[in-house]
């Protein structure tokens, strides 16, 4: 196991390296089918890499899917291995994500103890949330029909190797909006001539965070965060017009859309006070993932056989991931899997001094090819 661990720390120092954003991966990409060539697996080329290992004469197939884009984060890391690409980190750890699917499918290849098919889905553009729809959009589960899907990600701050997820919602929609507010500017010393933007869209700050805890419960988990201020005001101009953007996230359809209804209402409500012309745009990036019952209790049973710690009744997490796509398609389990809680591996995703722990490699790779085997086990 030691050379196994070894070969994949590389491959994922090398996939850490050169690092590229969503849809642009054109070297990820090569270098995933390269990968797989070689280890004699067939390799179809589109959106993304999908690759074919069959063994025994079992009909059924399920799905491994791994993300591969980076994102426009300039690397504080000084490890030999850091990024290559300036303004370009894998700062969410799909270096090490499409590196346990490879490992897996090494493991596989070596040992194909399972009867069927397994369908590895690799995957661009994760994080705009557009890589798994264009993968279905090019006919991916019609071409290659699997019955279930699974996908992984790491989680710095909980100890290597621990395995969580739950039935239901895991993890919760983004939706973006803009708020655009337009009256009439003017001088600063005379706010009462005109109609200024600034006071409204201050008041409408203050005013969305009353949804969750008014109009959703807090416990509902939801998040309203403005996160732009954008006016065209000066020194002593007053502005006539200021645009608020932000993100929401949601548990559930159903509180997404009292989340939309009530941004409008609110929005209307400041408008007409202020004797301002308002429009809101809400646009939903990620949908929520939702586990299928079955598939989080067979991660569970896969961990457990590998004597893994873990919980099958986590919490959902806030953020977003494209893997809903998937899940909402074939019933499926979206898993975390902890990425230690010391230096750089403990530090939070996204951050420009976070790094995937190499320790977890072996360990997600075996956990991919444990459910394999007992999801499509070898017949007698």
């Amino acid at each position: 196991m030691g050379d196994f661990s070894e070969n994949l720390r590389a491959l994922r120092h090398e996939f850490h390296a050169n690092p590229e954003l969503g849809f642009q991966e054109e070297w990820t990409k090569s270098r995933i089918a390269k990968h797989l060539h070689d280890l004699g697996i067939e390799v179809h080329e589109g959106v993304g890499i999908v690759g074919i290992l069959r063994a025994g004469k079992g009909n059924r197939a399920i799905g491994l899917r791994a993300d591969f884009d980076a994102l426009p984060i300039t690397e504080i890391n000084d490890f030999p291995y850091r990024s290559r690409n300036e303004g370009i980190m894998h700062a969410c750890g799909h270096d090490g994500h499409t590196t346990m699917l490879l490992g897996a499918a090494e493991l596989l290849v070596k040992d194909p103890d399972f009867d069927g098919t397994v369908v590895l889905l690799f995957q661009p553009n994760e994080e705009h949330g557009l890589g798994a729809k264009a993968m279905i959009d090019e006919g991916v589960l019609e071409r290659f029909p699997i019955q279930e899907v699974y996908g992984a990600h790491n989680l710095p701050g909980e100890p290597v190797g621990h395995v969580s997820t739950r039935a239901g919602v895991i993890t919760f929609s983004e939706n973006l909006f803009e708020i655009e507010i337009k009256g009439q500017g003017g001088h600063a010393s005379m706010p009462h001539v005109g109609r200024e933007t600034i006071t409204p869209a201050s008041e409408l700050v203050l005013a969305l965070q009353t949804i969750v805890s008014r109009r959703l419960p807090p416990s509902s988990g939801a998040v309203v965060s403005v996160t732009e201020f954008i006016t065209d005001g000066q020194r002593n101009v007053l502005p006539g017009c200021t645009v608020l953007k932000g993100d929401a996230r949601a548990a559930s359809p159903e509180d997404r859309r009292l989340i939309e209804d009530s941004m409008r209402q609110i929005a209307a409500g400041i408008a007409l006070s202020h004797n301002v012309d308002v429009n809101v745009e809400f646009r939903t990036e990620f949908v929520e993932a939702v586990n299928n019952v079955d598939a989080a209790n067979h991660v569970i049973a896969a961990a457990e056989a590998l004597q893994l710690d873990t919980d099958g009744n986590r919490p959902p997490m806030t953020f977003s991931e494209d893997f809903a796509n998937f899940a909402a398609a074939v019933p499926g389990c979206f898993l975390l899997i902890g990425n230690g809680k010391e230096g750089s591996h403990g530090r939070p995703l996204h951050s420009a001094d976070y790094d995937f722990n190499d320790e977890l490699l072996p360990i997600g790779a075996n956990l991919w090819a444990e459910l394999v085997r007992q999801r499509l086990p070898k017949r007698g």
